[in-house]
C-alpha cells in the first residue's frame, strides 16, 4: 500500500513532524511493507512557518520581539525560497504556548510582538507576506500588532491606549498615517483556520476567549471592547469589519489585517497544501490518514483534517483521522469526506496525562486503526457474491 500521513501539529503535545512520525510506526506495526509519506502540515497556526520552509527550500530566520505578556521572546519567521515571500507565524510571537496558564489573561496579552516579527520580515526585503493568525494568546484585534507597524492608537487626551484587549475601550481614535509605507508594496494572506466574525456569539471573545484564560465576565468585557473598536475602524477608516467572516480569527487579529494592512483571509490550508504539493502524492495514495490534538465543530470550519480530506475526495483516496481527543460534533465530518474517525486518548486521565503520552497514545491510536483496516481487507478479500458461490 502507499499510505499518506499528513497530520497538524497536537497543540501543546507534538509538532506536525512528531505526530506524523508517531503514525507512522503505529501503521508500521502492521502494515511494515507499505510506503509511507509522511507530510506535516499546518492550517496557519504553530508549525506553519517551519512547513512551509521545508516545502520551499527556504530557511527560518531568528528575531527578538516582544512576547504576549511584554516580555522578549525569541521568534522566527520564514523566508521562502524565492527570498521575496515570508511566512509570519502569529503563534512564535503572540502565542498561546507563550504563556503559562496561570497568567492567561487576554485583558492584558499583547499583539505587538507579531507586528514586530513583519516588520523584520519587511528588513529582510520580504514583498509577499503569509501571516499565520492560529494560536494566539491575544483578544486585542491585532491593536499591538499594528501599533508595532506605525498605526497611532489614541485615548480621548490624544496618549496611546494601553496593550491588551482592555486597552480597546479606551480607544478614542485611529490614525493610520504612519503606518509602514513598504506594506502598501506588499501582497498579503492571512492563513486564516476560521471563520467566526469578529463580536458577537460566534465572535472571537465568545468562541476563543475561553481558551485563553477568559472567564465570563472577560468574555463580555472583550467581546464590548472589540465592537467598539470595529465601530472606530469604519469611522476612522471606512472599513466595515464585524461580521466578516474570519475577522474574529486569533483575537480580531482578521479584522486588523482586513482593514489596515489590505490583506485577504485565506483558509490557512489551502496555502499550506499548495505549498506542500499534497495533490500530486495524493493521486498515487491508497489510504490518507491526517489528524490534530482535537477534532470537534471547529474542525468543519476550515482547519487541515478537513482540507486533507476534501483534496483526498477529488481522487476517490478514503480518509481516516486519528485525533487527540474527538467531540460529539466531530461526527459531521464523515459527511465531509472523512471516512473514520479515532481518538488517540483510550482511557480516562488528566489532560497533564494526555499531553504528556501523547505520542505514545497515538502510535497505539494508528496501530489499532490500522488493525481494523487489516481486518476489513481481509472480510473483503473472503466475501463473495451469490453469484460466485458454488452449489453443493
Amino acid at each position: 500500500m502507499d499510505i499518506v500521513i499528513a497530520p497538524d501539529a497536537f497543540k501543546e503535545s507534538l509538532s506536525a513532524p512528531q505526530a506524523a512520525r508517531a503514525l507512522a510506526e503505529g501503521f508500521r506495526e502492521v502494515f511494515p511493507e507499505a510506503r509511507y509519506h509522511l507530510v506535516p502540515l499546518a492550517d496557519g497556526g504553530e508549525g506553519t512557518a517551519e512547513a512551509l520552509a521545508q516545502a520551499t527550500a527556504g530557511r527560518l530566520v531568528p528575531a527578538r520581539v516582544r512576547g504576549p505578556l511584554g516580555d522578549p521572546v525569541e521568534a522566527s519567521f520564514a523566508l521562502l525560497g524565492d527570498n521575496r515571500s515570508a511566512v509570519v507565524e502569529m503563534a512564535a510571537a503572540s502565542g498561546l504556548t507563550l504563556v503559562p496558564p496561570e497568567r492567561r489573561n487576554p485583558l492584558e496579552t499583547t499583539s505587538f510582538g507579531t507586528g514586530e516579527l513583519i516588520r523584520a520580515a519587511l528588513d529582510a526585503g520580504a514583498r509577499r507576506l503569509v501571516v499565520g493568525i492560529g494560536g494566539s494568546a491575544t483578544n486585542d484585534g491585532g491593536a499591538g500588532m499594528l501599533q508595532a507597524l506605525g498605526v497611532d492608537l489614541l485615548d480621548a487626551q490624544g496618549y496611546p491606549i494601553p496593550p491588551g484587549g482592555a486597552g480597546l475601550e479606551r480607544l478614542a481614535r485611529i490614525d493610520a498615517a504612519r503606518l509602514d509605507p513598504r506594506l502598501a508594496r506588499c501582497s498579503i494572506e492571512a492563513a486564516c483556520d476560521v471563520d467566526n466574525p469578529l463580536v458577537g456569539p460566534r465572535g472571537a471573545s465568545a468562541v476563543f476567549g475561553p481558551q485563553k484564560g477568559a472567564t465570563p465576565e472577560m468574555v463580555a468585557r472583550l467581546d464590548a471592547a472589540l465592537g467598539h473598536f470595529a465601530r472606530l475602524i469604519e469611522r476612522d477608516l471606512g472599513k466595515a469589519v464585524a461580521e466578516v467572516p474570519g475577522a474574529g480569527a486569533a483575537g480580531g487579529m482578521g479584522a486588523a489585517l482586513l482593514a489596515v494592512l489590505g490583506a485577504t483571509l485565506r483558509p490557512g490550508i489551502e496555502i499550506v497544501l499548495e505549498a506542500v504539493r499534497l495533490e500530486e502524492l495524493l493521486q498515487a495514495a491508497d489510504l490518507v490518514v491526517t489528524g490534530e490534538g482535537r477534532c470537534d465543530g471547529q474542525t468543519a470550519s476550515g482547519k487541515a483534517p478537513l482540507g486533507v480530506a476534501l483534496l483526498a475526495k477529488r481522487f476517490g483516496k478514503p480518509v481516516l483521522v486519528i485525533a487527540g481527543s474527538l467531540e460529539p460534533e466531530a461526527a459531521q465530518l464523515r459527511h465531509q469526506g472523512i471516512d473514520a474517525l479515532f481518538a488517540a486518548v483510550s482511557r480516562p486521565c488528566s489532560l497533564d496525562e494526555a499531553l504528556q503520552q501523547a505520542a505514545p497514545n497515538l502510535r497505539l491510536a494508528a496501530s489499532n486503526a490500522a488493525a481494523a483496516l487489516a481486518i476489513g481487507m481481509k472480510l473483503g478479500s473472503q466475501t463473495r457474491s451469490p453469484a460466485q458461490e458454488t452449489p453443493t
